[in-house]
């Protein structure tokens, strides 16, 4: 009966993980068009950058760790 529980947990994990996922490459993605879009990016917009990008792949090695893949 725990370990049902565990799976349950352990799946709505992955699941929120794998939005989360999204989001931040979404996010690294809009980021690196601003960026491509200017002439001269100011330093904050380069900080924002290196931000989305560290997030987006700390999620992503952690996917990986976790064997967490997305099945259609």
């Amino acid at each position: 009966m725990l370990f049902r529980k565990k799976n349950k947990l352990q799946l709505e994990f992955n699941r929120s993980l794998l939005e989360q996922l999204e989001t931040y490459k979404e996010e690294w993605i809009r980021q690196k068009r601003i960026i491509d879009k200017s002439v001269e990016p100011s330093d904050k917009v380069l900080y924002d950058l290196k931000i989305a990008e560290c997030k987006y792949l700390y999620l992503l090695k952690e996917a990986k760790v976790r064997n967490v893949y997305v099945t259609n």
